[in-house]
């Protein structure tokens, strides 16, 4: 497992035009530690060539409609995508853990050197503690590189339950990425990475996010500062 260092940040690109979405990249290039394209943005989604060039760690997500995304059509397709992300030597898939089983074992045993980010989300509300850890515990038996859990604050103490899991996966040598979505988890995305989460999520401009309560890099960074 990664050690605890400096805090990380990840870049989405929401674009819908292959064009623009490399003029996104080349700007996140000069300020994200990483980099996530969101393929279910895209009107043609195919792993471009200009990831060939590629200055930063790159996540490929092609996130379903059912936990966020834009993707509606065929799951066969969809995994077609990560799979020729994996043979392009990507660094990073996200992939939802309820996705069709037999295709999510495919992929994920068949991962080469690409790391598998396996992802819940949950766009109503914040389980509880009890709840959080026995989906940990589901979820890490897939045996995948990083356990990804992030859900609605509805209240500032969910921000606390979701925080949990970060020491509870520390003690099980399990990299995660937790954190709540929405107004009132925006402080989940700036302790997390404090915490040991292996990174936060934040945009290159307001209004370009992927979910509910991004902040931009920008203003990460200066949270960041004005906490050391």
């Amino acid at each position: 497992m990664r050690d605890r260092g400096q805090p990380r940040i990840c870049v989405p690109i929401v674009e819908t035009s292959l064009n623009q979405a490399q003029k996104n990249v080349y700007q996140a290039s000069k300020i994200a530690d990483l980099i996530e394209l969101r393929m279910d943005y895209l009107k043609t989604p195919q792993v471009p060539t200009f990831l060939n060039d590629r200055e930063k760690p790159f996540i490929i997500t092609h996130r379903r409609k059912e936990e966020g995304g834009k993707h509606k059509r065929d799951e066969k397709k969809r995994f077609e995508t990560l799979e020729e992300a994996i043979l392009q030597g990507v660094e990073y898939v996200d992939v939802e853990v309820r996705s069709q089983r037999s295709l999510l074992h495919h992929l994920i045993s068949h991962r080469r050197e690409t790391r598998i980010i396996l992802s819940y989300h949950d766009f109503q509300k914040t389980p509880s503690i009890k709840e959080l850890k026995n989906l940990f515990n589901h979820m890490v038996q897939w045996d995948v590189d990083i356990i990804k859990i992030v859900t609605l604050a509805q209240s500032w103490e969910d921000n606390l339950n979701i925080l949990s899991l970060i020491p509870y996966s520390r003690k099980r040598n399990q990299e995660i990425l937790a954190f709540c979505m929405g107004s009132k988890g925006k402080i989940s995305r700036i302790l997390s990475p404090l915490m040991g989460g292996a990174w936060t999520y934040a945009t290159l401009n307001r209004g370009k996010g992927s979910a509910p309560g991004q902040l931009t890099v920008y203003e990460v960074k200066e949270i960041w500062e004005r906490l050391r």
